[in-house]
């Protein structure tokens, strides 16, 4: 099978990205004119919505503002629903280049083993660089989360990457709240789904501000590495991780 024969839906979360997301669209329609683009307005107070139509995506509009995860969920939740082989997700605010994509769509292809394609801007020197505690921050997730996924992992913030098959519709299930990139690897893990990661070169967000900051994102880190601290703990007991027990933290 060709990449151009997956059935693809490329989801982008967005929340008030009304500066950005029409170039994320046709950057995206331009490179993958195969794929349907679909663009979650996650509770926006701007044009992000009415943008992205005038652009040419689906857009889902969610009541309120509820957050990245659940933002992707609803994607992911589509994608299921109507039946497509690959959902690729790519944030809103221009930092994933659509002509990368097919990197992502090749591993998939040329591996049928792999359920999940993650881009990662360090597994080479792609000369992104990213704010030190930024940096610091997904070092150590980086570390931790390889311990326990028994695999080398060098970007598990990533935002970029596209799932396949049955982990499609496990994801559209059980998929974590608040940035739930980290925890999300973990329940693929959990599940024995295969993740591999791809080198992929990324850019500076192209508008508006990030959701993260700095208040929030230390409360993401600790509340991150406790779950994954506990599933280390598990793995080093020998139990097996229950696929849903991350899930119902990450929730809580």
């Amino acid at each position: 099978m060709a990449a151009s024969d997956f059935k693809v839906l490329c989801i982008v979360p967005a929340y008030n990205e009304e500066e950005a997301v029409v170039g994320v669209v046709r950057d995206l329609r331009d490179h993958v004119p195969h794929a349907d683009v679909l663009v979650v307005d996650d509770g926006s107070v701007d044009r992000t919505a009415a943008r992205a139509r005038e652009a040419g995506a689906i857009v889902c509009n969610l009541s309120y503002n509820l957050g990245i995860g659940a933002a992707v969920q609803t994607g992911l939740k589509f994608a299921h629903t109507h039946g497509y082989d690959v959902a690729i997700q790519v944030d809103g605010d221009g930092q994933h280049p659509a002509e990368q994509i097919h990197k992502l769509l090749a591993v998939l292809r040329d591996h049928p083993e792999v359920d999940m394609a993650v881009g990662s801007r360090f597994l080479e020197d792609t000369g992104y660089e990213s704010p030190v505690s930024r940096k610091m921050g997904i070092g150590i997730f980086s570390v931790i989360l390889s311990i326990v996924c028994g695999q080398k992992l060098t970007d598990t913030t990533s935002g970029f990457r596209a799932t396949r098959g049955e982990a499609i519709g496990f994801l559209a299930r059980y998929y974590p709240r608040d940035y739930p990139e980290v925890e999300a690897l973990v329940l693929l893990h959990q599940a024995r789904y295969v993740i591999r990661e791809v080198p992929t070169v990324m850019r500076q967000r192209q508008g508006g501000e990030s959701s993260i900051r700095l208040f929030h994102g230390v409360y993401y880190m600790i509340k991150v590495l406790l779950s994954l601290l506990i599933e280390l703990l598990k793995k080093a007991k020998g139990r097996k991780g229950d696929p849903t027990s991350l899930a119902r933290r990450a929730m809580d």
